[in-house]
């Protein structure tokens, strides 16, 4: 975070050329703000987020990689945010998400001017939303998950929704088994199940959210317990009432 009387530290995100020298450009003429960095996609905007320490992100929403919201997800939560995007159905979001100011392209130097006037009275703020809280407003109503983004130490995992086995829940903390291997994300097992699309992940457990499409055969286990048998020899525990929905997932 800046000192005061320092230049305000800006990182510009967007993955069009034009539209990051339109911006420089017009931050050239705001006294007090100084460009840091450029990045050109979310993964690269992470990466000179961390190594930079800017005050104000001017975020692009809709990039490769990583979107505005799945970036704001992994953000530092002192870092204040300005949305910028040429489509007008992220406004509503994007101020759920705690955004301090949201800019419809094409915009005015005029405009961006408000903007850092409303953003100078919130630098330092910490956003309140977690991850998954974050993720759940991007999303248009209807819609669930198609990816998962997790920070694993100093990589960055986008995990498609299809390529879930099954989570197991860890107070607040979900292990999710994907790709021949496990990751941990900080939410709720309640809240991821939330995100995915319930045709395709089932609560079986009180621990554990599974797949149905993985899902070769069910067995008896132990007294009175069943067990699913994943198609790779895996097995996940089922409860009585995890078994009924299963079984009307799965069609039986």
């Amino acid at each position: 975070m800046s000192e005061p009387g320092v230049p305000r530290r800006v990182l510009v995100v967007d993955d069009e050329e034009p539209a990051r020298r339109l911006l420089a450009e017009y931050l050239r003429a705001q006294p007090g703000w100084s460009i840091v960095a450029q990045a050109k996609n979310g993964l690269e905007a992470l990466k000179l987020a961390k190594e930079h320490e800017p005050d104000l992100l001017l975020l692009d929403v809709q990039m490769p990689k990583l979107d505005g919201f799945e970036v704001l997800g992994l953000l530092a939560p002192e870092i204040a945010v300005i949305f910028t995007t040429a489509f007008d159905e992220y406004a509503v979001r994007a101020f759920e998400v705690h955004a301090v100011d949201y800019l419809l392209k094409p915009f005015s130097e005029e405009r961006l001017a408000q903007a850092l006037l409303r953003a100078e009275k919130r630098l330092g703020e910490l956003r309140s939303l977690a991850a998954p809280e974050l993720q759940r407003a991007a999303r248009s109503p209807g819609s669930y998950l198609e990816r998962l983004v997790i920070r694993d130490g100093a990589e960055i995992l986008i995990i498609a929704a299809s390529a879930i086995d099954f989570a197991r829940g860890q107070d607040d903390y979900v292990e999710v088994f994907h790709d021949a291997r496990s990751s941990l994300t900080q939410q709720t097992l309640q809240s991821l199940e939330a995100s995915l699309d319930p045709r395709q992940f089932v609560r079986v457990h009180r621990s554990y959210l599974l797949n149905v499409s993985r899902v070769a055969r069910i067995e008896p286990w132990g007294h009175g317990s069943k067990m699913a048998i994943l198609h790779d020899g895996r097995n996940v525990p089922i409860s009585r009432a995890g078994e009924a929905r299963l079984r009307t997932a799965l069609g039986l």
